[in-house]
Formats: C-alpha cells, sequence, structure tokens
C-alpha cells in the first residue's frame, strides 16, 4: 500500500470513525458537525464565514471523491461502509445556512443533523440514482444532494419557525 493509498484510507474512513461498531455513517455526520463548530469558532463575519464554507465544503467534496475512488479500488467495494468522508461532507453541506444567522443555537445544529441523515438515509428522488455514478463520485453525491436537500429545508426552519 502506498503512502497515497494510506492517505486516502484515512481520508475515506474519516480517521477511523468508519470502523465504528454501530452506525459509522452517524459517526461521520457527527465529524461534519465538529468540523463546522471549529470552522465557526474562527468568528469571522457571517458572510465571510459562509463562502469559507461553501470552499470548504467544495475541497472536501473533491478530497472525498479522490479518497473514496482509490479505498473502493483498494477494498475492491463500490461504497463500504466504513467510508464516512461522505457523511462529513454532506453533514457540513447541511449545516452551511446556519451561519447566516447571528447566533447559533443547539436546536438549529440538532435540526441540521437530523434533516440531512434522514435524507441520508432515506435517499428521496434522484438522491438514490446518484449513487449509480462510477466509484468516488458515486460514494459522495448522493450525500451532498442530502445535505443540500437538508440545507434548503433548515434554511426554511430557520425563516419561519426558529425565529
Amino acid at each position: 500500500m502506498s503512502s497515497g493509498d494510506r492517505a486516502a484510507f484515512v481520508i475515506a474512513t474519516g480517521f477511523g470513525a468508519g470502523f465504528a461498531p454501530i452506525a459509522p455513517g452517524t459517526i461521520g455526520a457527527l465529524e461534519g458537525v465538529a468540523i463546522f463548530l471549529a470552522v465557526r469558532a474562527l468568528e469571522p463575519g457571517a458572510l465571510t464565514l459562509f463562502f469559507l464554507l461553501i470552499i470548504i465544503n467544495i475541497a472536501l467534496f473533491l478530497l472525498g471523491v479522490w479518497a473514496s475512488s482509490r479505498t473502493c479500488r483498494m477494498l475492491g467495494v463500490s461504497d463500504p461502509s466504513q467510508i464516512v468522508v461522505d457523511e462529513i461532507s454532506g453533514q457540513m453541506i447541511s449545516l452551511t445556512p446556519l451561519v447566516l444567522l447571528s447566533s447559533l443555537s443547539f436546536v438549529g445544529l440538532l435540526i441540521g443533523f437530523v434533516l440531512f441523515r434522514v435524507f441520508d438515509i432515506f435517499k428521496p428522488y434522484p438522491i438514490r440514482r446518484l449513487e449509480q455514478l462510477h466509484g468516488g463520485l458515486g460514494v459522495m453525491a448522493d450525500d451532498a444532494l442530502a445535505g443540500v436537500y437538508a440545507a434548503a429545508l433548515l434554511w426554511c426552519v430557520q425563516l419561519f419557525v426558529l425565529r
């Protein structure tokens, strides 16, 4: 195994979160929440933070495609359960609208977490179809769209319920 393969494996498995004996996807999503909170703790302005998260989301997605593709090839499986970088990425996408609020609430975080997990697990149209894409793109794309669905719904919840 080359150093590139090892790096891809570590990234794809969320630094080992993918080996959790119970609910590795949920553990990966919790890593996404932790990264979101760490970035938010930098406390730049809301708009700066929003664009920073957009850049991080794009970079994490692309890194995830690369790492997932290599890991799938190494393991000989199209979407092994140990890969959780897709959940980390999708969760980060789903929480991004929260930075546009003046204050961050636990309720908002919890709703964003739950919405993402629901969309990730039940995969409404066309999320499930994206799993059919080749390699790491298929691993990552369905969770990214689940994150977008959750982000859109979370934004609506923020506007009409959490005010």
